[in-house]
């Protein structure tokens, strides 16, 4: 039998993935601007209260929401590779290319150009060191199986971040010269060749 305790973690984790999902509805057809906290209530009909006591603002349920659409997004896009670095190399091309294709990242690329810009000349979000730690893990994996160079991690997975953000965010104004399939193998063939092993190294 489930603990009164339980229960009510399990409701309100269901009641933060509604008002998530009501958000990202909101933000696909208005823009994140335009988005309010009324609107969101409204649509995941709770009350207005239910939505302030667990985000403070807008910004703070959108910034939950992205943190939540990119550690999915890197979830489903998880492939097996031969080795370490062919794992990484798959695993970041597929999730690029499923951020570039989700309705509510076109949005925002489309429409809230300067919450974008936060994050790429002012500060990393949230759900940008969660993309580091989770690159340093599978970096120390390749670099364990000797696939991946040496260096540190976390500088590595940071360089990798830049990159993939790069080729995500500018996607649109390139299509002409990379078009989706032809920017993924260029986009592998960076990271792969960024990831190879330097001769002499060691481990």
């Amino acid at each position: 039998m489930m603990s009164t305790s339980n229960a009510e973690e399990v409701e309100g984790s269901s009641v933060d993935q509604v008002i998530l999902d009501a958000a990202r509805e909101c933000v696909a057809e208005f823009g994140v601007k335009r988005t309010t906290l009324v609107e969101v209530a409204r649509r995941a009909g709770v009350s207005r209260p239910t939505v302030y006591r667990r985000w403070p603002d807008t910004r703070a349920l959108i910034g939950d929401l992205l943190t939540r659409e990119l550690r999915e997004t890197v979830a489903h896009a998880d492939i097996r590779g031969a080795d370490g670095r062919t794992k990484v190399v798959r695993t970041i091309v597929a999730s690029a290319a499923a951020v570039r294709n989700n309705p509510l990242f076109q949005k925002i690329f489309r429409t809230d150009t300067d919450l974008l810009l936060t994050y790429i000349v002012d500060r990393l979000g949230r759900s940008q060191h969660e993309l580091v730690a989770v690159f340093t893990a599978y970096i120390a994996a390749g670099q364990a199986d000797g696939s991946i160079r040496a260096g540190d991690p976390v500088q590595l997975a940071t360089m990798l971040l830049l990159i993939v953000q790069s080729a995500v965010q500018s996607a649109q104004i390139v299509a002409d010269a990379l078009p989706g399939a032809a920017l993924d193998t260029e986009l592998a063939i960076a990271i792969d060749g960024y990831l190879r092993p330097i001769s002499g190294d060691t481990k």
